[in-house]
């Protein structure tokens, strides 16, 4: 899903203004860097990825975020 389908889908479904959502995926991609990196490449590689794939990489993410950084 595409930042502006984002915008549009959480307008429509959840009331959120779409200025709402473009400041909140502005700061994610900002933090998160190496996510946004891989899911521009991966989007590249097939324009578009599969659900699944999408629900695996954010498990992964949320997996590794609570695992403890080593000093």
């Amino acid at each position: 899903m595409t930042k502006e389908e984002c915008m549009e889908a959480l307008s429509k479904h959840a009331n959120i203004k779409p200025v709402i959502t473009s400041t909140v995926w502005n700061e994610l991609e900002k933090e998160n860097k190496e996510f946004f990196e891989a899911y521009a490449q991966s989007k590249s590689k097939d324009d578009r990825m599969s659900e699944e794939e999408t629900n695996q990489m954010i498990q992964k993410m949320i997996s590794d975020s609570s695992k403890p950084s080593s000093p």
